[in-house]
């Protein structure tokens, strides 16, 4: 470093540079020498001042030697004082970067960390404009996340491809780029929506540094002037450096997310795991006390004010036949129809089933043997505690009714079962023995009784025995299943009338189509099983001609049913068919029945009918419009005129049969 010291000798001075002493000969104060050039460099002088020197010593006649010797240091002064001004600019860069590490070391979220860096790149490098970018999704796709100095809303709405091939690749990819006027540079397309975001903020020089850590780059900071810029290297490798600086806060600022992320999941499942512990603490406590309550000879009522207090609201026991066991708490009747629906779907279900006003139907089950059901109404929405709460509440019924009084509860159900099923097997059993048996049951089998075969679509399942001992015990009546089929015995004298009654119930509950058939009635033991069995070919010839999905019984079958049928009841069939017409012919003294067998020989004509008929043919007309009004308008219809002529004529042969001789005058 050189020195300048004072000398003894005359028109001299010692100049030290290293530890060396230099002597240099004074020249004459004839004008500005390189020492002045020295005095403008130690105090900091600009450099204008270093140009007005060579000038003062040109007009002072100093010689061209000195001249020339002058401008020389002038120029090593400039290019000292150069290099002293990029150190001092290296040292306040660097000053700045410290002070960002310090603020960036702070535990920030990411948002905050990427405001902080592009803060401080627009401070580092004077922009207009800085933003971050990161990657998003599929990491083919980087977005913008923060941006300061913008004036629309666009650059936080941009979203740049990645990857070979994108037309911003260089302002993307894992090096520093940079362009000093991007809109002329045919490095980048035109139109795309980098573009579109430079031309909206007017940004013209860009320059894009990756944010890295130890790794492959995983965003990108850019900076970015509205006017043509040429950034320098130092500029670019302070960038770099802040970007580096940034890249290891972001990554430390999403490991923290990712930990805060963790540590809550683990207090939520430390709180679930807690939370079910206590309701495990909870359904062994309530198991315990309903236990011990049943063990120690507690009756249904009890059981059910035991488990109303622990369920927290009304409760209601009923058998498998619907009949009203026990219950606590004010729980009013549901609906009917409704709760048949939603029994029928907790017991295909095995678990409760909720109506639509928030009650709770819980089937009771021993094994496969259906016991009853429960009706729970919670006075808060049900969670799972409540339901784990209810099916223990079920199970323990069911302990219950199985234990009291070695199952006296179940033994009437087993009872019908067991009386239905003797009753409907080929094998004979003692009249009286079956007569006593329904007897005390409640059940008169001498008064009137049909027998329903239901077939519902896909089979019998476990909905159907249930709904079937349901309906049969509040019709006072028998019914479960029978080889495969589903089978009613119910008091009634009209067949077609219970079937459709059945079909009725059933149909809306199952959501499915069911297929009824009925025979009957029936007024003693020995008769149910013949009946089952005309039901059942009634069944049968319903789903061979294609009407399933309807109830019918073998008389409302026509004559099919005439041929179904056990007893062959031809006189019923008849007067089904044409019984209007024949009480009209016996009140009257007329011949419709004679005029309907020739009508329909004369392939339906009229004249040809009135002709056979020695009649006029208005005649004929005449007697066809009564017999309208008598069988109905649609008596011509295929089915129908098929059945009337097949009843004519059973009728014509019965009438030989039983009175020989010339028939009946006939009156017109």
């Amino acid at each position: 470093m050189w020195c300048v010291t004072s000398n003894s000798w005359p028109n001299s001075q010692r100049l030290e540079y290293g530890g060396r002493a230099i002597v240099a000969q004074q020249q004459p104060a004839t004008g500005p020498n390189a020492f002045a050039v020295l005095e403008l460099l130690a105090s900091e002088a600009p450099a204008d001042r270093f140009e007005s020197l060579v000038s003062q010593a040109r007009g002072a006649g100093v010689s061209e030697a000195d001249v020339t010797q002058l401008e020389n240091a002038r120029r090593l002064a400039l290019r000292v004082q150069s290099q002293l001004d990029r150190r001092q600019q290296r040292e306040a860069d660097l000053s700045a970067l410290v002070d960002t590490a310090r603020e960036l070391a702070a535990p920030y979220d990411l948002d905050t960390v990427l405001r902080i860096a592009i803060r401080r790149a627009r401070l580092l490098l004077g922009t207009d404009l800085a933003c971050a970018g990161l990657p998003e999704g599929d990491r083919e796709t980087l977005r913008i996340r923060a941006c300061d100095g913008n004036v629309s809303a666009l650059p936080l709405e941009l979203r740049l491809p990645r990857g070979p091939g994108a037309d911003r690749d260089a302002l993307t990819g894992p090096a520093p780029a940079w362009t000093p006027d991007y809109l002329a540079d045919t490095r980048f397309r035109d139109g795309d929506a980098f573009g579109e975001m430079v031309r909206a903020e007017g940004l013209r020089a860009v320059l894009a540094v990756p944010l890295s850590h130890g790794r492959a780059p995983f965003g990108t900071l850019y900076v970015a002037d509205r006017d043509v810029r040429h950034f320098t290297t130092d500029e670019i490798s302070l960038l770099t450096s802040l970007g580096d600086l940034v890249g290891a806060a972001v990554e430390r600022a999403l490991l923290l997310e990712r930990t805060a992320a963790e540590v809550a999941a683990l207090e939520r499942y430390a709180a679930r795991t807690e939370a079910g512990l206590r309701e495990l603490r909870e359904i062994g406590e309530v198991q315990d006390q309903l236990l011990d309550r049943v063990l120690r000879g507690g009756s249904l009522p009890a059981l059910a004010e035991e488990a109303s207090r622990s369920l927290a609201g009304p409760l209601r026991v009923h058998a498998a036949d619907g009949t009203f066991l026990a219950g606590a708490g004010d729980l009013p009747e549901p609906d009917g129809t409704a709760l048949t629906a939603a029994t029928l779907d907790a017991c295909a279900a095995r678990e409760p089933v909720e109506l639509d006003d928030g009650l709770q139907v819980a089937p009771v089950f021993a094994g496969d043997e259906y016991l009853g059901r429960v009706l729970f109404r919670p006075a808060t929405p049900v969670t799972g505690h409540a339901r784990r709460l209810l099916g223990l509440v079920t199970q323990t019924v069911a302990v219950l009714l199985t234990l009291h009084n070695g199952r006296s509860a179940t033994l009437a159900d087993q009872g019908r079962d067991e009386l239905l099923g003797d009753l409907l097997a080929a094998a004979g059993r003692p009249v009286p023995h079956l007569e006593k048996r329904a007897r005390r049951l409640g059940l008169d089998l001498h008064r009137p009784h049909v027998v329903a075969v239901v077939h519902p679509e896909n089979g019998v399942r476990d909905k159907e025995p249930v709904w079937a001992v349901s309906y049969a015990h509040r019709r006072s009546g028998l019914g479960n299943t029978h080889e495969g089929h589903l089978v009613l015995l119910l008091p009634g004298e009209d067949a077609g009338a219970v079937a459709r009654e059945v079909f009725d119930e059933l149909s809306p509950l199952l959501r499915k189509a069911v297929t009824v058939g009925a025979a009957g009635p029936v007024s003693s033991p020995e008769s149910v099983h013949r009946a089952f069995l005309e039901a059942r070919r009634c069944l049968a010839a319903m789903a061979a001609l294609g009407i399933t999905g309807q109830s019918a019984s073998a008389r409302e079958l026509g004559f099919l049913g005439l041929l179904l049928s056990e007893k062959h009841d031809v006189e019923g069939f008849i007067e089904s068919a044409v019984g209007p017409v024949l009480d009209y012919d016996r009140q009257r003294l007329t011949e419709l029945a004679r005029t309907l067998e020739v009508y329909f020989e004369a392939g339906s004509s009229p004249t040809h009918a009135a002709k056979r008929l020695h009649v006029h043919p208005n005649t004929v007309a005449r007697r066809l419009e009564r017999i309208g009004e008598l069988l109905g308008a649609d008596w011509q219809q295929a089915d129908r005129s098929l059945e009337i002529q097949v009843a004519l004529r059973l009728s014509r042969l019965r009438h030989v049969l039983r009175v020989p001789g010339p028939p009946p005058a006939v009156r017109e």
